[in-house]
């Protein structure tokens, strides 16, 4: 039984995720240099790989861009919403796998952050030389650099800061929760 409700509590959040994924980029789509720069999707899919696990933090990245393109034309389902779905689901599964092998240790997010957030660039770069390829532009090392890094830096920024934080108060409210059932 115990197992059921812990199921139908991470397909709840990660639907909660999913749901954060579609309306955070709200808050930035009337500039999106400023979206590119604070990577809205990004955090939510990052924190459903931290709480719920690895696959639905794969499922969720996948799903979010796609979806968000379909429903609200943004961002551009070719190729920067199939790109973005193949670099979200490295980092919401990355992040989730790094975090359980990492839990109870000190810096158990921040480690998962920085990994997933380096191979999530990568799968991203190399996905998109494919499909900018299939729309007949080309996807340059410059073009790489630049929205991997150098654009998203503030993004990487608020993610190192806001995500650990998140995280802390989930585990403390868990915490308090279990301290109360045994009452």
């Amino acid at each position: 039984m115990n197992s059921i409700k812990n199921n139908t509590l991470k397909i709840t959040y990660a639907a909660l995720f999913l749901a954060l994924g579609m309306a955070l980029p709200f808050l930035t789509g009337q500039i999106p240099e400023i979206g590119n720069m604070l990577l809205p999707m990004h955090i939510s899919v990052m924190l459903c790989g931290l709480i719920c696990g690895p696959l639905y933090g794969l499922g969720i990245g996948a799903l979010t861009p796609i979806l968000r393109s379909l429903i609200f034309t943004m961002p551009p389902l070719m190729p920067t919403a199939f790109s973005m779905a193949f670099e979200l689901a490295t980092y919401g599964f990355v992040i989730g796998l790094m975090y359980k092998k990492l839990h109870g240790k000190r810096f158990a997010v921040y480690v998962s952050l920085l990994v997933s957030m380096i191979l999530g660039r990568i799968m991203w770069g190399l996905v998109s030389i494919y499909f900018y390829g299939l729309v007949g532009k080309t996807f340059t090392y410059a073009i790489f650099f630049a929205g991997a890094f150098l654009n998203a830096i503030p993004g990487i920024i608020l993610q190192f800061v806001l995500i650990p934080v998140i995280i802390k108060v989930v585990k403390n409210f868990k915490r308090e929760q279990q301290r109360k059932s045994t009452y």
